[in-house]
């Protein structure tokens, strides 16, 4: 399902990246939500799609993700 929020993201992802990071990821992934969604695994796609977006922004650093 998409995300109307960054509050609704997992806690996985909000607990690790940044605020700007969350509003890539939640972005990413609710574009790739609707672009795939004629598929069987759109969701697995999105979170895919969401972690390589912000991985074009940020890089981690030891346990922290920083801007590039």
């Amino acid at each position: 399902m998409p995300y109307a929020d960054i509050a609704d993201l997992p806690a996985s992802v909000r607990s690790h990246l940044p605020q700007h990071a969350q509003e890539i990821y939640m972005k990413a992934f609710n574009n790739a939500w609707r672009e795939y969604a004629d598929r069987e695994d759109h969701e697995i796609i999105a979170h895919r799609v969401a972690w390589a977006a912000v991985k074009r922004v940020y890089r981690k650093e030891g346990d922290a993700w920083v801007r590039k």
